[in-house]
């Protein structure tokens, strides 16, 4: 059976959760759950792993236990021991140069400042897909640091709940069944309505 790895980014732990710099650990957390699938720790490959079956594939869905900077040992592991090409692994994080509202398909490239794609370079995923979800506001006064280990307001999470988690599972969806394509798209409902007028 054709094997495919949707891997998220993010920090272990109660404090980090629903951080912005766990985005990509809620948006795989709701997938999974959709997919009535469920993690277990698994310490060889240094990651909570969960499964399920989409048509010809067979779907490994992980987070790292590592922490973010590090998440590259734990991809390594898995895509060794599955033997999983890289161009077969998406991974799904949060992306500081990006807008919120923002989602971005990539197919390998540099890390972009970001070292937990900086990590999974370093071990052999330069050629994984990427589906980066922009968390940045123009307008913030925090730190770099201090503003992706903030969590989210009441409307961004609404916005993140309706609108950028079910455009991310289904750009998942379409990376399960080989319909993905390097693209850049806005869901962020204001611009929705704005493109309406304009048509």
């Amino acid at each position: 059976m054709y094997m495919k790895l949707i891997f998220a980014i993010g920090n272990p732990g109660d404090r980090y959760t629903d951080t912005r710099h766990n985005l990509g650990f809620t948006i795989i957390d709701a997938y999974t759950e959709r997919k009535n699938a469920t993690f277990s720790l698994k310490t060889k490959f240094f990651a909570e792993i969960a499964e399920f079956t989409g048509g010809r594939h067979k779907i490994i869905l992980a987070k790292p236990t590592t922490f973010y900077n590090d998440c590259g040992s734990s991809f390594r592991a898995i895509i060794d021991f599955y033997k999983i090409a890289p161009q077969d692994a998406l991974v799904v994080h949060d992306e500081l140069a990006i807008t919120f509202g923002t989602l971005r398909i990539r197919h390998g490239g540099s890390d972009a400042g970001s070292n937990g794609i900086k990590s999974i370079n370093q071990h052999g995923g330069e050629d994984s897909m990427r589906l980066r979800i922009g968390v940045n506001n123009p307008d913030r006064l925090l730190s770099d640091t201090d503003f992706v280990l903030g969590r989210f307001n009441a409307l961004e999470q609404k916005v993140l709940t309706d609108h950028i988690a079910p455009a991310a599972h289904e750009i998942i969806d379409s990376f399960i069944s080989g319909g993905i394509a390097v693209t850049s798209m806005s869901v962020l409902p204001s611009e929705k309505i704005d493109k309406k007028k304009d048509n």
